[in-house]
């Protein structure tokens, strides 16, 4: 699985559902929510192909980047080609091929809006397939955590913070995978250098779907009859409630199973309108020994005070693996 960075500074995605976990007591006055932690794998297309770079075509006639030279940039989304759909690599290769070198009509997505551009592919010398001289993707994988699932309706919230690619270009969401995936290697993070958790999918059956992305994370459902038995519920409280001191995440370092890791709250700030509510430090031994911190893979990790999930992980601070931003949970609800 190719793996994507979805940590601005060195955190990953997170989605999924926690088993037990010690010192959390379900309340039953208001909305329950399964406690998150557990890594996931995730699959998310854009619906169409994305230009990550350009790469010239040598041709006949010279070399050149028909793609550049029309106009079109890294980032956009070609969706068709002279009417054809062009939801994946394979199907923009077929309209290519199917159109033989004569002048094609491409629409491409950008920022919301839908261009046109009319690009005549030259043919690869090389490989003798029609090109426009573009390094192309349609879908975007890797590892993460879930932050929480509301009891009952099956929602989940994961990440906190806007989907990005390594490049840290947002990514618009249009069908989306999630998989039981277990970690099983730790890069350590080091000052000025993020670590990373390293994930295996552990079986091609999807246990949840994603059908939103925003600044905030990546939310859905999970799959009906998905067992929570075993799952630890809390109820959630605002940034109001959350005081400078103790608190714990529960994340996933090693494996499938999610443990608590004692963290203290440095700073809580409720109107930073960046997602950055909270800085945090881990002060657990085993986990720093571990991992040296907070490390791509646990952005989205929850974060418990006094028995209520506040907040998840989101962010990392390069120069202090030690220490990072978290978002508040009001901010991640109803989505």
């Amino acid at each position: 699985m190719r793996k994507l960075k979805f940590f601005a500074a060195g955190a990953l995605l997170s989605v999924l559902v926690v088993l037990g976990g010690a010192g959390v007591r379900a309340d039953a006055a208001g909305t329950q929510y399964y406690l998150g932690g557990m890594t996931a794998g995730f699959s998310l297309s854009a619906n169409g192909v994305e230009i990550v770079a350009f790469k010239e075509v040598a041709a006949g006639e010279g070399v050149c980047c028909p793609a550049r030279e029309a106009g079109m940039q890294t980032g956009d989304l070609i969706v068709a080609a002279d009417g054809i759909a062009t939801r994946t690599v394979s199907e923009l290769g077929d309209a290519l091929a199917l159109g033989a070198g004569k002048e094609t009509e491409f629409f491409v997505k950008r920022d919301g809006e839908t261009l046109r551009f009319r690009i005549k592919p030259p043919r690869d010398e090389k490989d003798g397939k029609y090109k426009i001289g573009i390094l192309i993707r349609d879908t975007l994988s890797g590892i993460g955590t879930v932050t929480y699932v509301e009891k009952g309706s099956g929602r989940f919230g994961a990440l906190g913070h806007a989907v990005c690619d390594e490049n840290k270009t947002s990514f618009a969401l249009a069908d989306a995978f999630v998989y039981r995936c277990s970690i099983v290697g730790v890069s350590r993070g080091e000052r000025g250098k993020a670590g990373e958790l390293r994930g295996m999918v552990l079986s091609g059956e999807h246990i949840a779907d994603a059908d939103k992305v925003c600044e905030t994370g990546l939310y859905g459902k999970f799959a009906d009859g998905y067992d929570f038995s075993d799952a630890v519920t809390v109820e959630a409280a605002p940034i109001s409630q959350a005081t400078i001191g103790r608190a714990v995440i529960y994340s996933t370092v090693d494996g499938v199973e999610p443990r608590e890791y004692d963290i203290a709250i440095a700073k809580v700030d409720a109107g930073n309108k960046s997602n950055k509510n909270f800085v945090i430090k881990v002060t657990d031994e085993e986990l720093l020994r571990e991992t040296g911190g907070i490390v791509q893979g646990m952005s989205g990790s929850p974060i418990v005070q006094n028995g209520k999930l506040i907040g998840a992980v989101t962010h990392v601070f390069l120069n202090d693996p030690t220490r990072g931003y978290g978002i508040g949970i009001e901010k991640m609800l109803g989505n």
